[in-house]
């Protein structure tokens, strides 16, 4: 298991890459039974052939999902709380069969006191061609390590 980080361990311009996920066609059926969002453009091969995607494509939001999940442990961070989510851009479609990982980096630091700090992260969702898909900004509270001598 990866090592924890807080507050403390973080600068401004790291980064990590996740390990890698190959996109499957469950996947696709699974997010569409979660959510409902059975748009034709994901779940229907004969609709979608016609498409300017010549074949169906997955939903963005999971990939905005994997790229939370793929990040999640690179880094390992001690998390406090998500905040936001901004400026996120779908650049690129996902489709089955694509293998992405996710790009994490650290641009902005705010410490908030004792317990916790603000962390600004800029993260990619990238393919096995190396073509960013989706891009954007997450924000979390990470901990200090004067949450973990406390315990």
């Amino acid at each position: 298991m990866k090592e924890l980080l807080f507050f403390e361990d973080l600068e401004v311009g790291k980064t990590w890459e996740s390990t890698a996920r190959t996109v499957t066609e469950a996947d696709v059926v699974n997010f569409a039974g979660m959510t409902g969002d059975y748009d034709p453009l994901h779940v229907d091969h004969e609709y979608a052939a016609q498409s300017p995607y010549k074949k169906t494509i997955a939903h963005g939001l999971l990939g905005l999902s994997l790229v939370a999940g793929l990040s999640s442990q690179c880094p390992r961070m001690c998390n406090i709380a998500f905040i936001e989510i901004r400026q996120w851009k779908f650049l690129q479609p996902l489709f089955p069969g694509d293998t992405v990982h996710a790009v994490t980096e650290v641009t902005e630091l705010h410490g908030k006191g004792k317990r916790n700090g603000r962390v600004v992260w800029k993260r990619k969702l990238v393919n096995q061609d190396q073509v960013t898909v989706q891009e954007g900004v997450f924000e979390t509270l990470v901990a200090t390590r004067s949450i973990q001598q406390q315990q």
